[in-house]
């Protein structure tokens, strides 16, 4: 029996490059729930495209070594409050721009990614391949989403009173550029 209800369809342009971002990341079917988790974000917040912040707040909601590194207390409560708060307070006036830091080359075929969140994504897979050659885990693309001081990623975590640098010495191969 067919539903009454419409189907609705998600907006126009970000679900198409949403769907497009975890086709072309290439993560492995370990970080598929982050790109998904991204991807929802970003048709349910009106923004263009999956950016660092969206791929932080993914890895935090899914991947429980990745909530390890930010230890105990009230650190992980605090920054996922102000993840929240991207879409209703200080996050509104990143709608509408890409997050890019000017410095980077582009990712080829990687669609539905800030320029930025792209090249987290395909350092995170080096990364992988450099350690063990096995599947990209959460750890590797947290070192790569917070390598970058002008990330979105960054950003929050200041905000939230984390000092990126202290993430990125418990967190294993150190990313070489």
């Amino acid at each position: 029996m067919r539903s009454r209800v419409p189907r609705q369809q998600a907006p126009w342009p970000q679900a198409q490059a949403a769907r497009a971002a975890a086709d072309d990341a290439g993560i492995g079917a370990e970080l598929a729930a982050v790109v998904t988790g991204a991807r929802r974000r970003v048709v349910r917040d009106g923004d263009r495209q999956i950016d660092t912040a969206h791929l932080l707040h993914s890895l935090l909601e899914s991947d429980a070594e990745v909530r390890a590194a930010f230890g105990e207390g009230p650190t992980l409560a605090r920054l996922l409050g102000y993840l929240v708060q991207r879409s209703i307070g200080y996050g509104l006036r990143w709608q509408g721009t890409v997050e890019d830091s000017g410095s980077l080359p582009a990712v080829d075929g990687a669609t539905g990614f800030s320029p930025l969140a792209a090249v987290c994504v395909e350092r995170a897979r080096r990364r992988a391949a450099r350690r063990d050659g096995g599947p990209v885990r959460g750890t590797d693309l947290l070192a790569e989403l917070v390598a970058d001081p002008q990330a979105r990623a960054v950003e929050v975590l200041r905000r939230a009173g984390v000092d990126p640098r202290d993430l990125t010495g418990g967190l294993d191969a150190p990313s070489t550029r």
